[in-house]
């Protein structure tokens, strides 16, 4: 639960939101998207208060990385062009490469038009990520936010998540929800929520040198990584002919 929260983000600028769990992270990531709404205060983009807007033209404008990917049992294309329905070829393919999917994408059995299966089972960790990551980029929002995109791909193959969430950062307000410090260095500025508060703000230099709360939690999250991510599996064998798609989305 927030109490007394606080946050300006400048247009075009990105801020990475730092807590331990249940410290009111992804309540935070609900209320902008209005899963539910605010008790008390406003939620605003561009100082619209986002109760007045539709909830399909406030989700058009605000975008989402989750940490868990939901990916269906369709083509890779299909997949990315769930952000914008009746995107080309051209459009996905851009998104694709621009979040360092096409390698590997075009390295499956039928390229953009493979099934991937339900919730992408033949992707590895990192490649779903970046499936998502040019869905994101495919539907251009106003508002993007990562809500602890690169938390369930192994820390060693975090930096290729990375590079692909500084592209689709670039020119876009963005929120990062992040616990890890390559992560948390892409954003702008760094606040630490803690009990539902704004206990500090700075860059990660300054809070690292001056918040003993922020490196307690960085460090304990350091810890469940350890004890918790494993290494980041393989894809799967290639497809089998049952699978080649009858169609092709663009």
């Amino acid at each position: 639960m927030l109490d007394g929260f606080d946050l300006d983000v400048a247009p075009r600028g990105s801020v990475a939101i730092v807590g331990e769990t249940a410290s009111g992270k992804s309540t935070i990531v609900r209320l902008l998207t209005r899963f539910y709404d605010v008790d008390s205060g406003a939620i605003e983009i561009d100082g619209v208060d986002v109760r007045s807007l539709a909830l399909d033209q406030l989700r058009h404008a605000v975008g989402i990385v989750f940490e868990d990917t939901f990916l269906f049992n369709d083509s890779v294309a299909a997949n990315i062009a769930f952000a914008r329905p009746g995107a080309g070829r051209h459009d996905i393919e851009r998104a694709a490469t621009l979040a360092g999917a096409d390698g590997f994408v075009s390295a499956l059995p039928y390229g953009y038009d493979t099934i991937i299966g339900e919730r992408g089972f033949s992707l590895s960790g990192g490649q779903r990520q970046r499936v998502a990551i040019a869905r994101a980029i495919l539907a251009d929002p106003r508002v993007l936010v990562l809500d602890d995109a690169t938390s369930a791909v192994d820390p060693s193959k975090e930096h290729e998540i990375r590079e692909a969430m500084a592209t689709v950062m670039a020119d876009r307000t963005t929120i990062v929800i992040a616990h890890r410090p390559g992560t948390i260095a892409l954003a702008d500025s760094v606040v630490l929520v803690d009990g539902g508060r704004v206990a500090a703000r700075g860059t990660h230099e300054e809070l690292l040198a001056s918040s003993e709360r922020y490196r307690q939690v960085l460090a304990a999250w350091a810890e469940h990584d350890e004890e918790t991510i494993p290494e980041e599996p393989l894809p799967e064998a290639p497809l089998p002919e049952a699978v080649v798609p009858d169609q092709v989305v663009g």
